[in-house]
């Protein structure tokens, strides 16, 4: 088992130290403890290799006393830079980009950011990898649009790195502890990269979501498509819905998907995702999900399938409550906490559902975080 240098410092691995086989013991304890009185839990599925695996990784920028440039990323609830070459958890490649990056500002004399005085023009890097194209996109975080030598940095870079295939600079000149600003200016390739899930493929840009282990991702996808029990007919709903990565990699197997979502950025992206893939059983709205489905319900339209994946705070009693009117026969839970889950589950069942199965999946090595998806099925069918 490898250690790292930065843990105590980091804190971003809360299970340093601990062997990846304990760490999957102690996620399935954790998960049968929260939800094991509703139904059975199957074993956690775990990574084949729980190392660099995540394929977003962001560096912030300082300056030391002494003058020295480093990169890092920020100390546990604090502002103070950690310098780190390696992480464990980061994408290997990505790390060496920002290495590099960092060697290379002080010869085009650029300057990093200061929080104090505010002066400087690198905030931060980020850095985005595809695991299944191996496209790279590379973005820079400046407090200015004005770039000293931006083409011959460009060019030093991609003749270290030639398999970055764009970069970008993303304008953020406000005093904010947002890494990205809303301008992105692209200096070379297309300004996103695209990678594949579950045999579909997805554009991912600056300000994308996407998922930081999308080989994980695929695994549970298909299990929530399986859960689902789709035969070619029925309508799903596929509620928080994002950029459509779960919905589009159902479309194969459903009659029809409704995608909601109230960030409208991704509901972009879940459009451009849907023709780019040429699928057309596929609608994205920009809408409250809850709000949605109490109006289908009011219409007296019809879902078979809902698939819901919250965000950690997990649903709410508006959300759960207009999923009763509607009264689809399955729920596909997913949720990146198991904890919320249980409350939602608990509320769902007044409402005439039962868990009947739990799939955890551990998409995060090294850290306590769980995945976890559960079948429910309304109690009358």
């Amino acid at each position: 088992m490898k250690t790292c240098p930065y843990a105590k410092k980091c804190g971003g691995c809360d299970y340093q130290g601990i062997s990846y086989s304990k760490q999957l013991a102690m996620k399935q304890e954790y998960t049968e403890k929260l939800l094991k009185e509703f139904c059975p839990v199957h074993p956690i599925t775990g990574m084949e290799d729980p190392y660099h695996y995540r394929n977003k990784v962001h560096a912030v920028f300082n300056r030391t006393r002494d003058g020295q440039i480093i990169s890092g990323m920020y100390e546990e609830n604090s502002h103070r830079v950690v310098p780190v070459d390696d992480c464990q958890i980061e994408n290997e490649k990505a790390d060496a980009i920002i290495r590099d990056i960092r060697d290379m500002l002080r010869s085009f004399k650029i300057t990093v950011y200061n929080e104090r005085s505010g002066q400087g023009l690198l905030r931060h890097a980020l850095i985005r990898t595809a695991s299944f194209t191996g496209q790279i996109l590379v973005v820079l975080v400046v407090t200015s649009p004005i770039f000293p030598s931006k083409n011959n940095f460009v060019k030093a870079l991609r003749k270290k790195h030639p398999e970055i295939t764009s970069v970008v600079l993303n304008l953020n000149d406000k005093y904010t502890s947002m890494v990205l600003g809303k301008r992105d200016i692209v200096l070379y390739g297309p300004g996103y990269i695209e990678d594949q899930i579950c045999g579909k493929t997805f554009r991912i840009s600056a300000q994308s979501f996407y998922q930081i282990n999308p080989l994980q991702a695929e695994k549970l996808y298909n299990k929530a498509i399986e859960l689902a029990g789709l035969t070619g007919k029925e309508r799903v709903i596929d509620a928080y819905c994002g950029t459509g990565t779960i919905g589009l990699a159902a479309s194969d197997n459903a009659g029809e998907i409704i995608g909601v979502e109230l960030n409208p950025e991704a509901v972009k992206d879940a459009v451009r995702n849907t023709k780019s893939n040429q699928v057309r059983n596929a609608r994205f709205y920009c809408a409250d999900a809850g709000e949605f489905m109490e109006q289908m319900a009011a219409d007296g339209e019809t879902a078979d399938v809902v698939i819901m994946d919250p965000p950690r705070s997990g649903s709410t009693e508006q959300f759960m409550d207009s999923l009763g009117k509607l009264g689809p026969s399955r729920i596909v839970y997913v949720s990146c906490n198991p904890e919320t889950q249980r409350r939602d589950i608990q509320y769902l069942q007044k409402l005439g559902y039962k868990a009947v199965e739990v799939w955890p999946y551990d998409f995060f090595g090294f850290t306590s975080h769980v995945e976890c998806v559960v079948l429910m099925l309304r109690k009358n069918t």
